[in-house]
Parts: structure tokens; sequence; C-alpha cells
């Protein structure tokens, strides 16, 4: 699995960051791949077509989510290459954890209606002070995960001529055509993928 963590922070080192390392480190011992990348508003990010998993974190600042995440799902293109991504989200902040899920965390959703979203989660400021918060985070997450592709690789079935033309493609895209093509039939409520659906298929993302 390849993950990458969209974070936002308006002091860098700060706690939020140290929160994120502490997940990306769990995730990378449990053997996925990741990446950080600090949001900008206006930052392409087209580079997230290539992962897997994607979670998005931030502080909350005066009642707001941070500004460039909120940015980049507003104005930018984040919004548009989340498409068909499987999500986890977190936000750190003083309030209590009902209030922040209330007012905070919609902030965000609002913006991933057609995305699958795995765990949401609010941080309280001083989570770095229990682990067994962030083990907890990274534990529902890896779970969710994992559910849901095998209940994805269950729902449809490949050909054989399907897994053939497969191989033909460069072995780096193999992984990620896979994952678009069964959510693919899930979503058009195929049983079986065969040549003609993938070829549908590729034909509606773009021939990607």
């Amino acid at each position: 699995m390849k993950a990458v963590i969209l974070y936002d922070s308006k002091t860098s080192g700060g706690s939020t960051e140290a929160l994120i390392d502490a997940i990306g480190l769990q995730l990378a011992e449990s053997g996925a791949y990741v990446e950080k990348v600090k949001c900008k508003a206006l930052a392409d990010y087209s580079f997230i077509r290539d992962f897997d998993l994607v979670i998005l974190g931030a502080p909350v600042y005066y009642f707001l989510v941070a500004s460039q995440l909120l940015g980049a799902l507003n104005y930018g293109n984040l919004k548009i290459n989340l498409k068909r991504k499987k999500i986890a989200m977190f936000l750190t902040c003083g309030s209590p954890e009902a209030m922040a899920a209330v007012l905070y965390l919609p902030q965000l959703k609002i913006h991933l209606i057609s995305n699958k979203i795995l765990v949401e989660k609010i941080f309280p400021s001083n989570a770095l002070q229990d682990n067994s918060v962030i083990d907890t985070f990274v534990h529902d997450v890896l779970y969710a995960y994992n559910k849901t592709s095998s209940q994805r690789s269950l729902s449809a079935k490949w050909t054989d001529e399907s897994r053939e033309w497969l191989q033909t493609i460069p072995s780096f895209l193999q992984g990620k055509f896979k994952t678009m093509a069964e959510e693919y039939a899930e979503k058009m409520g195929y049983k079986e993928i065969t040549l003609e659906m993938l070829q549908l298929a590729r034909d509606e993302m773009g021939g990607t």
C-alpha cells in the first residue's frame, strides 16, 4: 500500500507535524510506503493518483480548519484528484471531541461526499503524550483499508483474459490500474472484470 499524508500547519516542526511523523512511522512499520506533503492551496495534486490511501490532517485555528488545506479543496485541484481515493482524516484542536466533530470535520467532509472515508478522528492538542491514541488511529485506518480492499476483490472476479492483459502494462502501473478497475466494477455493478469492462474503465478514466 502507498499512503500519502497531506497536512497543513502554520508552525514548521510543531505539534501537528510531530503527530504526522508518528502516524507515518507506524504506517511504515506496518509495511506501507508513506510520504508526507504540506498543503499549498494552489499546488498541483495530480501526484495523488499514484497513492492508494490519502490521509488528510490539519489543526483548527479560530473555528476553521487550517486555510491551505481548505483552499486546496475549494480552489485548487485537490478535490478532483481525490476522486475514487480511500481517505482517512484527522484534526487537532483543543475543543471537546463531540463539538469538533460537529463544527470542524464537516468543513472537510462536504468536499468528499463521493469518497470512501475510512476513519475520521479528532486529536487533542496533547495527543503525543498518549501513544495509544496514535496506535488506535493507525490500527483503525489499516483495518478499514484492508477490509474494503478485501470486499472489493471478492465482489468482482477477473477473467483469465483480463489478467493476462493486466500483465502487459508496466509493472509500476499494474497495482494502480487494478485498484481503479475493481472500484469501477463495484461502482457499475459488474460481477466480472472482462477485457470489455477494462476498456470502458480505461476510457472513463481518461486513458490512465
